[in-house]
């Protein structure tokens, strides 16, 4: 399984913002590590449940800041976040349905999710932060 490695290239130069993202980061390793291992299905689901809850209060706490500063994409930014816990949401399914069966294409999905998240919308909504807070 492939690990993510925290680096600057993640930074949204916000460190409340970075600390949330290197849990989830951390979160994310211990899933695949977990996998690799073939730990026990019930272990793995706590991971996943750990990591969409942790990512949803993630995305609430982004939420709020954007409220308070004032943040235009708000919006779209948080109708991004819901999808993407509906779709996190829908590989938990997919794993309990598949008697604890996670496929490498989950994982993928779910690493593209997280970076792919954190490198484009909340890129912009730190750059916006970093002016304003």
């Amino acid at each position: 399984m492939k690990v993510l490695i925290w680096d600057e290239s993640l930074s949204v130069q916000i460190q409340e913002i970075d600390d949330d993202h290197r849990k989830l980061v951390d979160l994310f390793n211990i899933l695949g590590q977990s996998i690799e291992e073939e730990s026990s299905s019930d272990y793995i689901e706590a991971v996943l449940e750990e990591l969409i809850s942790c990512t949803d209060w993630h995305f609430k706490h982004e939420e709020r800041l954007m409220l308070k500063y004032g943040y235009q994409g708000l919006v779209a930014h948080k109708a991004e976040h819901q999808e993407l816990i509906n779709s996190a949401k829908a590989v938990q399914q997919k794993f309990l349905q598949q008697n604890g069966m996670i496929s490498n294409e989950d994982i993928a999905f779910l690493e593209q999710w997280l970076t792919g998240h954190i490198l484009g919308a909340d890129i912009e909504m730190g750059s916006y932060l970093g002016e304003v807070m």
